[in-house]
């Protein structure tokens, strides 16, 4: 029994001594330091790293640490595709903002070009909705003038018949 202990002890020995190996490796290289890259180049499971904190720790406090003096820092796949979302986006609003303002830019173009041309509305189309007002207003007061009239007219006619009548039976 001890020497199966013995036995997973040096196995947890030999995967700390890799693991550790491979963070040196990934903190010279330009590489990104991930838990499942650190895995993988140290060829052990990532429960082993999420078993053990303090390999953890330091796989973390590396994907976080600033690039040495002089390197250049690597940009990760997070990082460009954040940068790619983000521009994407703005390319989204700038397009909008230059159908508004090319709509607007049409309305005062063809704003300007009908009132040059003369076929544009008179300056004044206040004035003109008080006459089209009026005109309205005008008419509806001579077609209820024509309506009286009209009653009048069959009313008279409908006298002038009855007498008629009148005369006719009366010879």
């Amino acid at each position: 029994m001890t020497s199966m202990i013995d036995g997973r002890r040096a196995d947890s020995a030999r995967r700390r001594e890799r693991v550790l190996k491979a963070l040196d490796v990934l903190l010279r290289s330009d590489q990104d330091i991930t838990v499942s890259g650190l895995a993988r180049a140290a060829r052990v499971d990532r429960t082993y790293l999420y078993r053990h904190r303090d390999l953890l720790e330091r796989v973390h406090a590396a994907a976080a640490a600033p690039p040495e003096e002089g390197r250049i820092a690597a940009v990760s796949r997070a990082s460009l595709r954040a940068d790619l979302t983000n521009a994407l986006e703005r390319n989204k609003r700038l397009t909008v903002r230059v159908r508004q303002l090319e709509k607007r830019l049409s309305e005062s173009l063809g704003e300007t070009a009908w009132k040059e041309s003369g076929l544009g509305a008179s300056a004044d189309i206040d004035e003109l909705q008080r006459r089209i007002t009026w005109l309205e207003q005008d008419l509806a007061d001579i077609k209820g003038q024509l309506d009286e009239r009209t009653e009048e007219l069959d009313a008279a006619r409908a006298a002038n018949r009855e007498l008629t009548r009148a005369l006719n039976q009366a010879r």
